[in-house]
């Protein structure tokens, strides 16, 4: 066979002589019908062989023909796999995650850059979830907060949290002398999934006969760390998820010490299908870039 001889002209004769009718081609591949008995017709003059007979409402095989078909036929099956499986290597590819929308905010997104430059063919479909009370969408990861290891086969442990008294800069110079006797005089602000906090607190640092003047309650970490900010009160945030906070000014740690949580991070992974790897690399990238926060 000439080397010169069209690919498309293949295809069409293929495609002609499974259906056997020059009409039915050209739906099937998009063309007009003089189109695919052009391409067929200088098939036939590249290999000098009859391949079809025209007759006056079909055509059909030659002996040719038919020999010409069943040889070329798995070559062609062949080629338009490898192609396929070549193009899916390159496709975008999707993952979709869910985690709390502080999480989400804080720690995640920023560090979404280092994962673009490395798998630029990985889509990410992020779902933010306000509070655990939210129900949760199907994705394909999820990262949540809980005081126990999820039940699901594969869940990660990243990190846990703590939480320390902060307020903005300019409150923080008025009220650090005080001692803790300031938290009876301020509103104290935090989480209402964590309605005891600000007590626990006070009994880890040993404040005994702790009377809060008022505790506000705020449905979002976000509105409990902005309202800090703005000088509502004196709030309970968590690290090491809140750090940017602290590294640009925003809050300041009125005291050191630490609560720490039984709530811990974990990334738990919903579909166990072992053909998607991008699932797999989200995952190594998540535990390379969150596992070791402390």
């Amino acid at each position: 066979m000439p080397m010169h001889t069209p690919m498309r002209g293949l295809r069409c004769f293929c495609v002609a002589a499974d259906c056997l009718s020059f009409k039915e081609t050209a739906k099937r591949l998009y063309l007009t019908p003089s189109a695919v008995s052009h391409q067929i017709k200088q098939l036939e003059d590249n290999l000098n062989l009859q391949l079809f007979e025209r007759q006056t409402r079909a055509i059909v095989l030659t002996e040719t023909g038919k020999r010409f078909y069943q040889s070329i036929q798995p070559l062609m099956q062949q080629l338009a796999a490898t192609i396929g499986e070549f193009s899916q290597v390159q496709r975008m590819l999707e993952v979709s995650i869910s985690m709390p929308e502080f999480f989400a905010s804080e720690l995640f997104v920023p560090r979404l850059i280092g994962w673009s430059e490395q798998y630029p063919n990985i889509n990410l479909k992020l779902e933010t979830v306000k509070s655990r009370r939210d129900s949760q969408k199907y994705t394909d990861l999820s990262i949540i907060l809980s005081g126990k290891k999820p039940e699901e086969s594969t869940a990660y442990d990243l990190f846990p949290i703590s939480y320390v008294p902060a307020c903005n800069a300019q409150q923080y110079q008025q009220w650090h002398s005080q001692g803790y006797r300031i938290l009876e005089k301020v509103p104290l602000l935090l989480h209402q999934a964590r309605p005891y906090a600000w007590h626990r607190w006070a009994e880890h640092v040993g404040y005994h006969n702790f009377r809060p003047k008022q505790i506000i309650q705020l449905d979002s970490m976000f509105s409990v760390a902005r309202a800090a900010q703005q000088g509502l009160g004196v709030a309970l945030i968590p690290l090491p998820i809140s750090n940017g906070w602290f590294t640009n000014g925003s809050l300041q740690r009125l005291f050191e010490q630490e609560l720490l949580s039984r709530d811990r991070y974990y990334l738990v992974r919903h579909d166990n299908d072992p053909h998607r790897e991008e699932i797999q690399l989200l995952i190594d990238w998540i535990l390379q870039s969150f596992h070791l926060d402390k």
